[in-house]
């Protein structure tokens, strides 16, 4: 099953995702569970399943996307957890690379991805998000898949020149990561880490690889994070970019205006986004 977040008609609602359209479970359920993390938290995925064989009430072209789950409690971003990754910043730390990402800098499949006014190295990074669907705190490695309510496409956009001895104020620039277009529940990826993962900039292979190339798996992940903080139903965690970053490219690849940048992962979907330049601040105070 494909969940969606988005906008029709000026209302925010969620619905699952079929070949002819969407199925608005917003409608039907709302009452009950206003959001698809609300959803998560009633652990109600079987509620919204019941509705699978709906004809669809709302064409794809009609909606906006919203960030698969558009307020999570946490965002944790993993970072050099990649084998080529790692090569191309001679990391060496064993443990996992941690860092947040805040909620309001996401935003939605076919959405702008704005480019900061004040980068000029705004780098693409296409990864695979983990949803928590059951909340815990110490979760042991052979139990932690069981907390995972689903996967997405995340293109976890960079601000290089603002990623010093911490990567925080690089991740956090409004609409810099995208999130969509859906989330495939886990029951149809029975292993998140037999999954081909692409980013394409302007239609070019930029990023090629498989999530079995991940150094610290996502059942690790979960485990790891879960020992100093409890997981919660819609939190997610973003599990790290392959190689193929603009950054460590001769000459360098960044992000500008009008780029189009695509995240897709095998039985899972294709993000894409378009660039769009950050206005300076007198102009937006202008309009």
């Amino acid at each position: 099953m494909k969940l969606a977040s988005y906008i029709h008609h000026g209302r925010r609602s969620y619905g699952i995702a079929i070949e002819s359209g969407i199925i608005d479970l917003g409608n039907r359920i709302g009452h009950q569970y206003a959001t698809l993390k609300d959803l998560l938290q009633w652990d109600a995925l079987e509620v919204a399943r019941q509705y699978i064989d709906c004809p669809a009430d709302i064409l794809l072209e009609d909606i906006t996307f919203l960030p698969v789950i558009e307020e999570p409690g946490k965002i944790f971003c993993v970072g050099m957890n990649y084998a080529e990754k790692r090569k191309e910043f001679a990391e060496t730390n064993n443990a996992p690379t941690l860092f947040i990402r805040f909620p309001d800098s996401q935003t939605g499949h076919a959405r702008p991805v704005i480019k900061p006014v004040h980068s000029s190295e705004f780098d693409y990074e296409g990864e695979l998000a983990v949803i928590i669907g059951k909340p815990g705190s110490q979760i042991t490695t052979n139990n932690a898949l069981d907390h995972v309510a689903g996967y997405s496409c995340y293109m976890d956009g960079s601000v290089r020149d603002w990623q010093h001895a911490w990567f925080t104020a690089g991740k956090n620039w409004k609409q810099t990561g995208a999130f969509g277009p859906y989330m495939t529940t886990a029951d149809e990826i029975p292993d998140p880490h037999a999954l081909t993962i692409h980013t394409w900039l302007n239609g070019k292979l930029v990023q090629d690889d498989s999530t079995g190339s991940m150094i610290h798996k996502v059942a690790d992940l979960i485990a790891y994070i879960s020992t100093f903080t409890s997981l919660s139903a819609g939190d997610v965690i973003i599990t790290g970019s392959p190689g193929g970053v603009g950054k460590k490219r001769n000459p360098p690849l960044f992000m500008h205006d009008g780029d189009r940048v695509e995240v897709e992962i095998e039985n899972i979907g294709r993000l894409m986004n378009t660039i769009v330049e950050a206005q300076p601040l007198q102009e937006l105070r202008a309009v």
